[in-house]
């Protein structure tokens, strides 16, 4: 029935013993009372019944004669409690002492901390006023609390042993009776360059870009080289076979202003005017320098993209050392760069760039020899004639991975015309080819890569279309880099002129140009290939070990044919070896030590085009370098 409980009844029913038994006593009236106790109370599983809470614990009281209360609320400051700024709380905590040579820990000079030089009243007014004690020095004519000042200082130590084909001077030969065309190949090269720069930043620029930046970083070189024959460091065959020179060039000095933000996530715009560092692609297979130009850039989209609207104006540079020269007047060629940067394009994890440049180049009435006398605008090939030409790069670059394998990317079509081709003299269309890949696959502590590369070849050096793929100012990061002998050294070219070198120093393209850092671009060229495997090895956090074995080819030797007046000239360059060895003591990039040796063993081509005294065909480079960076 409705309302009565049937549980007495079915427990006395388990409960009933068989025939015999004595019969337990039944349940106390009540039982209900009491289980529904037992139950609120009860942990089931470490849990509580929802709602329950148990009683509280006895207060507790204290008997303390003499102390003193805690002042209430009100005797508080509602507003604001004066406090040091928090970028020097950690110091007045005691916990870490700032010292101006610590580059490790919180240092003013580094921009950890804003600047903060008051005077005692400037202090004791801000206390007053409940301000924190920190103020901009009113000397700078800075106007805000928030400027950072930070010092970069690099120590760059290069020692050099080296061998590439050298010719011997005509006029003048180191050894008297000599008619070799090509001497002793041995080189020793030395370098020693500082560079100091200073940096005056506003914002706070932990979420967003600096409101204004004024950048300055001089560098200066020390050099010294010493060869075997004469005519190689200078033009004059009189000049001694040593060389020592130093050069103070300008690397940046730029203002850079923070123009607009366009979304709470600090999507931003910027300006930079002045002279400044821009590598158009991830490898630095087109562009990468410091020159003198104005580039507007920012991000969208919580920054899944970037772009770059740059121009710029090159600097004239130091022959020997490399770095910009303010003194020289700007050379007539101007670079024009567009490029759109977009990450998880075209599958995520993959970063995609679109990029679009233009190389103006009027340097065609003009004759300029370098500082060693050596005649580079216009080059020593072909007809000697001065060129003008315009050139657009359209090209595509992704950097990322596909799964576990690491992959980058970059190729790029060459569009445009110059103006007298320096073999006829005509004007000429400019079609050329780039495609360069590397992929990288990750086991614990080491990376394998395999490498290739493709530059097109000019096939014929009369017609009215040059082929050959050249870059504005290459600075690659790839198949080794500066420890490949490829790109480490430059092969000079004897055919066409004493000035040229098959390739350039810190480049590895086949462009038979006068020099990489004052020539004019070469569209008439052999053409580059290059496939490789290599690896890096992270033997522990602070010691890396990396070996590259790359075998490299001419794309087409009619150029090289018409030069030497040869019949015919293989295609293979030969092997390019290297291992290279990077300690790093602190585990950081303030100690850097590098240690690289490289062999180029000749190929078919190379032997036929270049040889040297005695029975050595092969050729090293070995480098020595200390970085020191505060």
């Amino acid at each position: 029935m409705a309302g009565v409980s049937l549980l007495p009844l079915m427990l006395a029913l388990a409960a009933q013993p068989e025939s015999g038994e004595p019969v337990p006593p039944p349940p106390p009236a009540d039982w209900e009372a009491r289980l529904g106790a037992d139950t609120d109370d009860a942990m089931i599983d470490g849990r509580r019944r929802p709602g329950y809470e148990a009683p509280l614990p006895e207060r507790v009281t204290q008997d303390n004669k003499g102390a003193i209360r805690p002042p209430p609320p009100e005797a508080f400051p509602t507003d604001q409690i004066p406090l040091p700024d928090r970028w020097r709380l950690i110091q007045t905590l005691g916990v870490v002492k700032e010292r101006w040579s610590d580059p490790y820990h919180q240092n003013t000079y580094k921009g950890d901390r804003p600047i903060c030089i008051p005077s005692d009243e400037e202090k004791e007014r801000r206390e007053k006023e409940g301000l924190p004690p920190c103020a901009t020095p009113k000397l700078l004519g800075l106007k805000g609390e928030d400027w950072f000042f930070a010092i970069n200082a690099v120590s760059d130590t290069v020692i050099e042993p080296r061998s590439f084909p050298l010719p011997v001077g005509i006029q003048y030969p180191e050894r008297p009776g000599s008619n070799d065309v090509f001497g002793r190949s041995a080189s020793l090269a030395a370098s020693q360059t500082f560079l100091f720069g200073v940096a005056l930043i506003k914002g706070l620029t932990a979420f967003k870009p600096p409101d204004y930046e004024y950048r300055l970083t001089l560098a200066y070189n020390v050099n010294w080289a010493k060869v075997q024959e004469r005519r190689i460091l200078f033009i004059q065959p009189s000049y001694d076979r040593e060389r020592l020179d130093h050069f103070l060039g300008v690397q940046e000095a730029f203002v850079d202003k923070h123009w607009r933000n366009v979304s709470d996530r600090f999507d931003f715009d910027s300006i930079r005017l002045g002279i400044q560092p821009f590598q158009a692609d991830f490898r630095g297979f087109l562009f990468n320098d410091n020159q003198l130009g104005i580039r507007l850039f920012g991000n969208r989209d919580n920054n899944r993209f970037q772009y770059n609207l740059a121009a710029f104006w090159r600097l004239e540079k130091d022959t020997n050392s490399g770095l910009n020269s303010v003194v020289d007047k700007p050379r007539r060629d101007f670079v024009f760069f567009a490029n759109l940067y977009r990450q998880d394009f075209l599958i995520p994890s993959l970063t995609s760039e679109i990029i679009v440049a233009w190389n103006h180049n009027r340097e065609g009435g003009e004759v300029f020899t370098d500082d060693n006398g050596f005649p580079v605008r216009p080059a020593l090939i072909g007809n000697l004639g001065g060129r003008d030409y315009d050139v657009v790069y359209l090209g595509y670059a992704a950097d990322g991975h596909v799964g576990r394998l690491n992959l980058t990317a970059t190729t790029y079509g060459l569009f445009g015309t110059e103006r007298k081709s320096q073999f006829t003299g005509r004007q000429a269309k400019i079609r050329a080819f780039f495609a360069a890949g590397e992929l990288s696959y990750d086991v614990n502590w080491a990376r394998f890569r395999l490498s290739g590369l493709f530059a097109s070849a000019d096939k014929d050096p009369f017609d009215d279309i040059e082929t050959g793929y050249d870059a504005i100012f290459e600075n690659p990061i790839f198949a080794g880099a500066d420890t490949s002998y490829w790109i480490r050294q430059s092969v000079p070219f004897i055919g066409g002129g004493r000035a040229i070198g098959i390739n350039g120093r810190n480049g590895i393209l086949n462009s038979l140009r006068s020099s990489k850092e004052q020539g004019q671009s070469n569209f008439v060229n052999p053409g580059t290939q290059l496939l490789g495997v290599g690896g890096d090895f992270d033997l522990t956090p602070q010691f890396r070990v990396s070996t590259n074995a790359n075998h490299l080819w001419f794309g087409d030797t009619s150029i090289l044919q018409t030069l030497r007046s040869e019949g015919s000239i293989p295609r293979d360059i030969g092997w390019d070896l290297s291992l290279s060895t990077i300690w790093r003591p602190k585990a950081t990039q303030n100690i850097v030590f590098r240690f690289s040796g490289a062999a180029l063993l000749p190929g078919a081509g190379f032997r036929d085009l270049f040889t040297n005294s005695g029975t050595n065909r092969n050729y090293y480079s070995l480098l020595a370098n200390l970085v020191l960076s505060y």
